[in-house]
């Protein structure tokens, strides 16, 4: 049996906040959603690059609807692989769980894949645009940690968990960010925590942990804006690459020129 360095390395598709609505027709900020992760999930099949899971990391809808979480379902539904997903601060988790209660979709539970455990984390707030882990999700991130032998571990999380310089999407970031991050660490086997939410892209790391954002698949904020902005950059997604060893590689897809 071939070991943990040899083993084809696991394909991941990082997908997030698409914000779909039930009408098909609707746009946010001046794009169609639903238009534009279908335009995602196209360029996507077309790259040759096939995933084996897809992690998508929040805000899945806009409008609170049962039919723009049955818009994601059959979108994603017809990529053919397991769908783990978390909620952000424009989902409702609980019609978000009931949507998405069976297979291939995985409501931030643990999946194990090769060396690697996927852990999801709940960071909605009630009523908020920012986001706070609580005491009962942290611990259960430690369970779902220590229930599994997987050698490395990545976490989703929707709310950046570090600052992005730019001070109005700081104001609405993860409360407790510090806290999660100082908790993973301790861990010594969570190697990377992926996040959206802030329609940009962040490549970090903290404390030995790498931290990355990605852009949303509709309309992206511009980086580093003191007040809310619009950026023109296209929908994207991110390729990763989970090897056996710990190590990943990412790739940024643009799915046009700006």
């Amino acid at each position: 049996m071939a070991d943990a360095e040899q083993k084809d390395p696991v394909r991941v598709l990082h997908l997030t906040d698409p914000h779909l609505f039930a009408d098909k027709r609707r746009e946010l900020r001046g794009v169609n959603t639903y238009d534009s992760l279908t335009e995602v999930l196209a360029h996507h099949r077309e790259s040759g690059w096939p995933a084996d899971i897809v992690l998508a990391t929040g805000d899945l809808v806009q409008d609170d609807s049962a039919g723009a979480y049955e818009h994601f379902a059959a979108l994603m539904g017809e990529l053919g692989v397991p769908v783990h997903c978390i909620p952000g601060n424009h989902d409702v988790p609980d019609l978000m769980r009931s949507a998405l209660a069976d297979g291939p979709f995985i409501y931030c539970d643990g999946v194990e894949i090769d060396d690697w455990l996927i852990v999801g984390i709940d960071s909605t707030a009630p009523g908020r645009a920012g986001g706070t882990i609580t005491a009962s999700e942290l611990e259960r991130l430690d369970a779902d940690i220590d229930a599994s032998d997987a050698r490395h571990v990545l976490v989703t999380v929707h709310h950046p968990p570090v600052s992005m310089g730019s001070r109005w999407l700081d104001t609405v970031g993860l409360e407790n960010g510090a806290g999660l991050i100082e908790r993973v660490r301790k861990s010594e086997r969570v190697r990377l925590v992926l996040f959206g939410h802030v329609h940009q892209a962040y490549d970090g790391h903290e404390n030995g942990v790498a931290i990355v954002g990605t852009p949303s698949t509709c309309r992206q904020f511009k980086p580093k804006s003191d007040e809310f902005a619009v950026d023109d950059r296209p929908p994207a997604y991110r390729r990763l690459s989970l090897h056996g060893n710990g190590q990943f590689d990412s790739q940024l897809v643009w799915i046009r020129d700006a």
